[in-house]
Parts: structure tokens; sequence; C-alpha cells
């Protein structure tokens, strides 16, 4: 559950043969957690719904926290792939492991789109440009009532059950439910580890350090970006698609600049560029959120003021500031 950036790197002595050892096993460490995690949540519909959230913001972390590349944008990918997966199941009634596949590809196709004009830009410029394409993605979904629904969203996304071969998933049950996400969220997990491990992994931390050394050094900074960019809005796809068949509706307001706020949100206060910090932060955020909600109208208020506490006195955020303890601890 450590992370692969170069700050969180292990150190010498006791501290660092553990942090080697647990980023050796990071992906074991962080689906054994998520295995018991609904039977720690509140209830288990909300465990689902922090595990999707887990999956868009470890998407969103791979632009961010692993490459430097601040995007507004990324509810274009959510939505898109709730969309396209929902516009399978409603309309064409495709199974919903094909829907899921629709879905990211869908917001594959987008990510493509966004990510050839973003990538020309810089720093601000970049945030702002993917912000205004993804408000112009929104309100092209906003436009096509015809699929989409309009202003009252895709309804009727019915999945009660899944058929597998020798098997049918109850999706009713909210334990099934549950583990038959985790078992997509698990697979996107290793395969992110897998990136992260490997060359172009190291080359997107390059590029992230220093742009220019790492141009200097031979990298094609902008196919790596754009790739990145890519690779990024399809995670978040998946997520999207898995959010579909959760909710069995897709809301217009999931492409709204707000959702891509929460992004940047659950990503701070988990943790840029932690690998569990994602999961950490999505957790915190729907935990808030589900809390203060019950207890006030205003609780975005709340959440806000308490995400400042956070940037203010834990920068790294809460699974980084635990790791960065455990190193100055020498535990």
């Amino acid at each position: 559950m450590t992370e692969g950036a170069p700050a969180a790197r292990p150190g010498s002595g006791r501290t660092g043969r553990w942090l080697a050892r647990a980023s050796r096993h990071r992906v074991a460490l962080t689906l054994a957690f998520l295995l018991v995690f609904p039977w720690i949540a509140p209830y288990q519909a909300l465990a689902v719904n922090i595990l999707v959230l887990g999956l868009y913001a470890l998407g969103f972390n791979l632009l961010f926290g692993y490459t430097g590349l601040l995007s507004f944008g990324h509810a274009a990918f959510l939505g898109g792939g709730a969309y396209g997966c929902g516009i399978a199941i409603v309309h064409y009634g495709l199974h919903p492991g094909l829907a899921l596949a629709a879905g990211t590809l869908l917001a594959t196709l987008i990510a493509a789109a966004m990510g050839v004009l973003a990538i020309r830009t810089r720093g601000i410029y970049f945030a702002m440009t993917t912000l205004a394409l993804s408000m112009c993605v929104y309100y092209a979904f906003y436009r096509a009532e015809a699929f989409t629904g309009g202003e009252n969203g895709l309804r009727g996304i019915n999945v009660p059950s899944v058929a597998l071969p020798g098997v049918r998933l109850n999706l009713l049950d909210p334990t099934v439910k549950y583990y038959a996400v985790l078992a997509v969220v698990g697979l996107a997990i290793w395969l992110f580890s897998r990136l992260l491990s490997s060359p172009f992994g190291a080359a997107l931390e390059a590029i992230r350090e220093n742009e220019h050394r790492a141009q200097a050094c031979g990298y094609d900074v902008a196919r790596m970006k754009l790739a990145a960019f890519v690779i990024s809005g399809a995670l978040c796809g998946l997520a999207g698609a898995l959010q579909a068949i959760h909710l069995s509706i897709v809301p217009i307001e999931i492409m709204h600049y707000s959702t891509s706020g929460q992004a940047v949100m659950m990503a701070l206060l988990g943790g840029m560029g932690t690998f569990f910090g994602p999961f950490v932060g999505a957790a915190t955020f729907s935990l808030l959120q589900d809390g203060l909600a019950t207890l006030t109208s205003h609780w975005q208020l709340f959440v806000g003021a308490i995400f400042i506490a956070f940037v203010l006195f834990l920068p790294l955020g809460i699974w980084g500031e635990v790791l960065a303890r455990l190193r100055r601890a020498g535990w």
C-alpha cells in the first residue's frame, strides 16, 4: 500500500526494510484491506461507493500525482464511462460485462480527443483547457436527450444479476455487489501497479520532476503525457461504468466540473502520488459527506473547511503523512 513516487522511496534501517517489503506487495496489501472493508464500513452500499470513487481518484492520481499534470476535466471521463455503460444497457441491451467495456472505451476516446488538445499547454493553462473541454463534453451529453435523458439523466439501468460461466451473481445483495465490483477494481489496481513499475512509469515520474530534463534525456514527453492522459481517462471511465451499474442511474451532474473537483480533493486528502492514498481520500470524503449530510443541509461548507485544514496542516495527505511519520520515527 506504499507508493511508487520518488519522494516515498524507502529509506534506511527498519523503516526502509518495512516499506520496501510493503512496496513489493502493495497490490496484495491493498486488496487484503479492501476485502474486509465492507465489514468495517457503516454500510455496504457506502463501501461500494467508496470503492468506485477510489478507482476514480486512482485514475486521476496517475495524471496528477505521478505525471504532475493538474486536470479539472476528469468529470468528462467519469461521466463518459457512466453514460457509455448505461446507454449500452438501456438502449442496446448489452451484457453488463460488455457494457463496462463500452463505457470504458467511450471514456478513453473522450480522453484521447481532449488530451490531443490539452497537452499543447502547460501549468494553469493545461488545467483551464481541461476544464473548458470538459464543459463542452458536458453540454454535448446534456443536449443528446434521446440517449442521455438530458436534464433528467439516464434512468432504468437495472442490472439485478450478472450471468457468468457457471454462476449467476445476485447484485441485489450488497455483499455480492461489493465483491463483484472489487473483482473489477482489483484487476485495475494490478494493472496500475504494473504500469508504475514499468519503464513507462519511471518516465512519468521523470516528467513530473523535471519535464525539460526528461526531454533532454530522450523521452518523447508529449507522447508520454498524452498516453498518461488517456490511461487516466480509461481508469476513470471504468469507475464511471461501475458507478452506473451501482446506482442504476446516471445523473447529468456526474459530468459537472464539481465532480472534477472531487477527484482533486480525494487525491489531496489521501496523498498525492501514493498508491493507496486515493482509496484513503475516497473513504475520507465519502464518510465526511455521508455523516455531515445527515446533520445539516450545508454539509459542503463543513467539508470544504475540513479540506482546507487538511491542506494547511497535512499537506502530504493522510496516507502520505502516515508514511512520512513512520520514516521520521524510524519505525
